[in-house]
């Protein structure tokens, strides 16, 4: 079958480093060539040509355009197509701590999203549970319905959508034994909303977990005599996500992150007010407030972000001084070799068509998802 065949020239990342040439993708939305010759990653943002990189991949989305997910209906729509047009080509539909009730009603309106792609929106890849199986102690701006790990609660929801990501708590209940049945299962567990020790975070890394969630936030922190859960992922974690938006974590805790853990991905933790103006909206069962640049409860505590990962991009190239490879990596490779995709996060042929189109200031010209062009 002749296939209709697309191509866009640039200054293109790849995973060996930029090269100046072509990429090519047919009308089955994987990219059929590419070729180029070499250039510096310190010439690239020099050059008249835009630069082409592989498009952001985001593990943690509650919401955006005034939607949030637990909202169930056609919320999840409004959410990825704002993402999209941000350069966010793949996500993960992240719940809240919630009753079984509202879970259910989240991931059926979730289930044929993740089955089929709509046209101008991110694709999701699945859903990430972000509790309830976590500390009560941490709740962080989760609502107060924690409760241990339930694996037939987890395979009645992947039922009806499919769950890639696991957040818990391994010092509650029974969860820590039972991190190695989740993943034989073929969930990835990430450890988050803890008070857990730094030997709590250990184990668990034994037992087969590989990532943490949002580090530094909601978790026990690092302590020269008592490491805590930070400590945990600074010394040993393979993965870890991080919100670069410089209110959840210091330049300087980022920085040291990225020296330690080799993994370590970009999130936004996004909510509805995601490029909305300032006001109220609907976290899970919380009220949440955008305001001064962030998002909180009524008491202050930080509640999700505003970020988009074309922001990400920017603060982690200009901002904390990365070069456009390892940023790249952070807000896209890292997060698909979590979840183990092989054709997603990295430009070669045979992979998705996802891309980002930036010109010199970072600014997103274009965005493809599957090789097809999201109106900014």
């Amino acid at each position: 079958m002749n296939q209709t065949t697309r191509h866009l020239s640039g200054n293109i990342l790849t995973p060996t480093g930029f090269v100046r040439g072509h990429i090519a993708w047919g009308s089955d939305g994987q990219i059929s060539t590419l070729s180029g010759t070499p250039v510096a990653v310190e010439k690239v943002r020099e050059a008249a040509e835009p630069l082409i990189l592989p498009g952001f991949i985001d593990l943690h989305v509650h919401g955006g355009a005034g939607h949030d997910i637990m909202e169930g209906g056609d919320a999840v729509e409004h959410v990825t197509r704002l993402h999209a047009r941000h350069g966010t080509t793949a996500l993960l539909a992240t719940t809240m701590t919630a009753p079984l009730a509202d879970l259910d009603a989240a991931f059926a309106a979730l289930g044929p999203v993740c089955a089929q792609r709509s046209a101008g929106a991110a694709r999701v890849l699945g859903v990430h549970l972000e509790g309830p199986y976590i500390s009560e102690a941490r709740l962080g701006a989760q609502p107060p319905f924690a409760r241990p790990v339930s694996r037939q609660e987890i395979q009645r929801l992947h039922a009806i959508a499919p769950i890639r990501l696991i957040t818990l708590a391994p010092e509650v209940g029974g969860n820590l034994d039972l991190i190695a049945g989740l993943c034989a299962d073929g969930f990835r567990v990430q450890l988050g909303h803890t008070s857990g020790s730094y030997e709590d975070g250990v184990a668990a890394l034994h037992k087969g977990a590989t990532g943490f969630t949002h580090l530094f936030n909601a978790m026990s922190g690092l302590h020269h005599r008592a490491p805590g859960m930070v400590g945990a992922a600074l010394a040993h974690a393979p993965f870890a996500e991080i919100i670069p938006d410089f209110l959840h974590v210091h330049p300087g805790a980022i920085r040291a992150a990225l020296r330690c853990i080799p993994g370590l991905y970009c999130v936004t933790d996004s909510t509805a007010a995601a490029g909305m103006p300032d006001g109220e909206y609907a976290l899970g069962r919380h009220t949440v407030f955008k305001c001064m640049g962030g998002v909180r409860l009524a008491d202050g505590t930080l509640a999700g972000s505003t970020l988009t990962m074309d922001q990400a991009l920017r603060n982690l190239v200009d901002t904390l001084g990365l070069d456009l490879v390892d940023a790249s990596r952070c807000v896209s490779t890292h997060a698909a070799d979590h979840l183990g995709l092989a054709q997603r996060g990295r430009l070669l042929p045979g992979a998705w068509a996802d891309m980002v189109v930036l010109d010199r200031d970072l600014q997103l010209q274009s965005v493809f998802v599957e090789g097809d062009a999201v109106a900014l």
